[in-house]
């Protein structure tokens, strides 16, 4: 094993995801040397085994589900999908898991790539173990920035290690969809996955603990998405755990609560995500491995003036361009700390506060329908004190709704703060919506009050029309 003589970098950023990624580019484009380390493959969790590929996965089965509900497309559309087509469509996403594109553009940028395993090993400083055993120390003069993201959580059954299970990684990255598949988890990459491979030949059935899906958003979004999974013909079985799980000459035999035993060709546990700090040297400075690191809204870990924590590993919005909005802030307090500025643009929806975490996150589950909100949920904004008002809408009576799809199924909510009159949160339901939640997003981020959103006018026909037929509901009750 060598060791290098130990190099000095005005920021250090361990792990090269989306997050990574854009605090390099604020870094670099603020003038400050920056060094990105990562174990894996440049681009992270998103690119490789998360968003890229199961959007990919589920654009053919959503692009399907709209033709057959248009007419004189219907009758075109009712054979199955070409699996190894939709497959290769993934893989081309995916750059068949080779990074050289994005290692490029960090080079494109002047970031400084090491490849391996990066530990901090004292304040300011984080060793690199290369694949060959070499070692190379990076001192950081100004900020140490954490983006090694999460990893999926297994539940401790016995024996499932024998299993092999499959978690969010093995599920956007099979080569060939399962005669069987049981899902466990009723959140997004369970319902997403749920809705992939049923289109592509599996039966699935997903078992959930609670009363029902998406349980992070209003009810109503994971009734529909519930509802249309059964239309599909996936088996979907509410407040079920799994007790026991084996594989039998290949076969996976589950065991529920209920004493109900299921048969399998795989399982997809998606139950859950811990973050990637258990080997990052966190004990070297005082804190606990394995943890989640605490920050302000600069992104900046408690109680340190060096280390910040950036995207999944801080739990504030595990979402990768909630991790990317988080990666401009903290790169920008980053260059504004380094170049001395006395006061930071702190106060909230300042340059260097990370306020959208806390009022404005969007999200979309690209089910069918699909599934998007931001900000607060009914119960959510009642629980933080709110006075409030949910206004419903039937997305069906709209007409661009039904101009998009015969039969079309969805729901509208917006969550009206009665004091100030602006938007506490948005939450639509059906099939498209996914286009529509940036305008949602705006109107909270934004804090719009209801008073000018009556001048924002909706082009007719479009199902962005749902925003008069709220306003004019609430204008009326």
């Amino acid at each position: 094993m060598t060791e290098s003589e130990s190099i000095a970098y005005d920021v250090v950023v361990l792990g090269a995801g989306p997050v990574g990624e854009n605090i390099a580019d604020r870094t670099r484009a603020a003038g400050l040397s920056t060094a990105v380390v990562e174990s894996e493959l440049v681009g992270g969790e998103c690119s490789y085994w998360a968003c890229m590929p199961s959007k990919a996965l589920l654009r053919p089965v959503i692009a399907r589900a709209d033709a057959r509900r248009t007419p004189g497309l219907r009758q075109s559309v009712q054979g199955p999908l070409d699996t190894a087509a939709v497959l290769a469509h993934r893989d081309y996403y995916t750059s068949h898991w080779q990074d050289d594109g994005q290692v490029g553009w960090l080079d494109s940028i002047g970031a400084d790539l090491y490849r391996g395993h990066g530990r901090l090993t004292g304040p300011r400083t984080v060793t690199v173990t290369g694949p060959e055993g070499e070692r190379h120390v990076l001192t950081a003069r100004h900020a140490v920035a954490v983006s090694t993201g999460t990893r999926a959580v297994l539940p401790d059954l016995p024996g499932l290690a024998e299993v092999k299970p499959w978690t969010s990684r093995e599920a956007t990255s099979a080569k060939a969809a399962p005669g069987r598949l049981v899902v466990v988890g009723g959140g997004v990459v369970a319902t997403e996955m749920a809705t992939v491979w049923q289109a592509l030949g599996s039966q699935v059935t997903v078992l959930v603990r609670g009363k029902g899906l998406l349980n992070r958003m209003e009810p109503f979004a994971g009734e529909l998405v519930a509802e249309a999974l059964v239309e599909a013909g996936a088996d979907v079985r509410t407040g079920t755990s799994v007790e026991s799980v084996t594989r039998e000459n290949g076969t996976v035999v589950v065991v529920t609560n209920t004493g109900d035993r299921i048969e399998a060709d795989e399982i997809l546990f998606a139950t859950g995500r811990a973050p990637r700090t258990d080997d990052i040297g966190l004990d070297t400075i005082g804190l606990e491995p394995g943890s989640w690191l605490e920050v302000d809204d600069s992104l900046r870990v408690t109680g340190s003036k060096w280390l910040y924590a950036v995207g999944d590993v801080n739990h504030r919005a595990l979402l990768t361009h909630q991790g990317k909005y988080q990666a401009r802030i903290a790169g920008a307090a980053i260059a504004a700390r380094a170049s001395g500025t006395p006061i930071l643009e702190s106060d909230p929806w300042g340059a260097h506060a990370a306020t959208a975490d806390h009022a404005a996150v969007p999200q979309v589950v690209f089910t069918d329908p699909e599934a998007a909100a931001v900000g607060l949920s009914l119960a959510e904004a009642e629980q933080a004190g709110h006075r409030v008002r949910a206004v419903d809408y039937d997305l069906a009576s709209v007409s661009g709704a039904g101009l998009y799809a015969d039969g079309y199924k969805g729901r509208a909510r917006m969550v009206v703060d009665l004091e100030r009159e602006i938007l506490l949160g948005v939450t639509f339901v059906g099939p498209g919506v996914g286009e529509l939640i940036h305008s949602a997003t705006i109107a909270v981020a934004g804090q719009v009050p209801i008073s000018r959103l009556w001048h924002a006018v909706p082009s007719y026909p479009t199902i962005s029309e749902v925003w008069l037929r709220l306003l004019e509901a609430y204008r009326d009750n």
